[in-house]
């Protein structure tokens, strides 16, 4: 996912009863142990090719519908800077998605049965993304805190073991930091602006404070993550970790600039741990699932897109030539 890799307990259960050849295995963990990357052509345990196209899958698909709802700002942006930022940006998100897909295919699954997948709801796009961008400032909030998250997540990610993976989020994490930037000072701009625009400010972070925190999963102790992604280095880091890493580093910025969070319970314990009030894990439940404000309407506009742009790629196809699947 955009965010984290959540496993249900009954992958968890097979994961730990799955059956692979002992010397195959060892010889797989001992390179990982080493910090070697695994490539495509490498024998690799039948999860962790599982969980590796599900985890790449869902990013490709949050990083795709992700720009929905920052493109239908591209001709309301406030000045013509704005606007071209924001179609730069948005180019980037798709292009992303582009390199994700490529880096799962090498995994085996088609693009074609990817993007079925997510038309039909079996598979899975950030939480983030299923919500309105009301305003300018909503799109303030995902250029700054919405990527700043994603940023915290993709790091860690980028060090894990298959390559391919790894390299396509080097390359991500390097333009997600323009991105951040950008975010950053259209937030700095609106704080320190008309008291209309601190008002849509802080509304938009009211707004996004939630689907913020349920960005990165639930609570570990409800997360059926298993020892052998962190063994294997398909996890990297637990979901409460990354939660208060990405809380350390911007909820100060936030606070600087004299706008508040709607949780009088969030604060920094002295052991480093931030504290907030239950953020309604079964809200994070529904909108997963299919059922948040929007998650209809960002299918429907996938929808239309696959559809319409069917003859295109028909047109462009050669019957006799034979689909290449990407290496790296």
């Amino acid at each position: 996912m955009y965010g984290s890799t959540n496993l249900s307990e009954e992958d968890a259960r097979r994961m730990n009863t799955t059956v692979e050849d002992p010397e195959k295995l060892e010889a797989f963990e001992a390179r990982i142990a080493r910090g070697e990357k695994i490539e495509p052509q490498d024998w690799m345990p039948v999860e962790y090719r599982k969980q590796l196209i599900r985890m790449i899958e869902q990013h490709a698909h949050s990083e795709i519908v992700g720009a929905l709802p920052e493109g239908t700002w591209i001709t309301r942006a406030p000045n013509f800077r704005r606007k071209l930022a924001l179609i730069a940006k948005v180019q980037d998100e798709v292009g992303h998605g582009q390199l994700l897909y490529s880096a799962a295919e090498t995994l085996g699954k088609t693009r074609e049965e990817m993007m079925n997948d997510l038309l039909s709801g079996k598979s899975k796009y950030s939480n983030v993304f299923n919500y309105p961008a009301n305003t300018w400032a909503d799109i303030a909030v995902i250029g700054f805190l919405v990527d700043g998250a994603a940023i915290v997540n993709q790091t860690i990610n980028s060090k894990g073991s298959y390559g391919p993976y790894c390299r396509a989020l080097e390359r991500i994490c390097y333009e997600e930091s323009f991105h951040l930037k950008q975010g950053h000072d259209n937030v700095v701009y609106l704080a320190t602006g008309t008291k209309h625009q601190r008002a849509i400010l802080q509304d938009a972070i009211n707004r996004w404070y939630r689907p913020l925190l349920h960005f990165f999963g639930p609570p570990d102790v409800q997360s059926a993550h298993s020892e052998k992604l962190m063994k294997w280095k398909v996890k990297l880091a637990s979901n409460d970790d990354m939660r208060n890493q990405f809380l350390d580093m911007y909820v100060p910025k936030i606070l600087e600039l004299d706008i508040t969070f709607p949780d009088p319970n969030l604060k920094k314990n002295e052991d480093g741990i931030w504290e907030f009030s239950d953020p309604d894990w079964d809200e994070f439940k529904r909108v997963i699932n299919g059922d948040g404000p929007c998650n209809a309407e960002r299918i429907a506009v996938r929808k239309f897109a696959e559809e319409a742009g069917r003859w295109v790629r028909q047109a462009l196809m050669n019957p006799s030539e034979k689909y290449q699947v990407p290496l790296a």
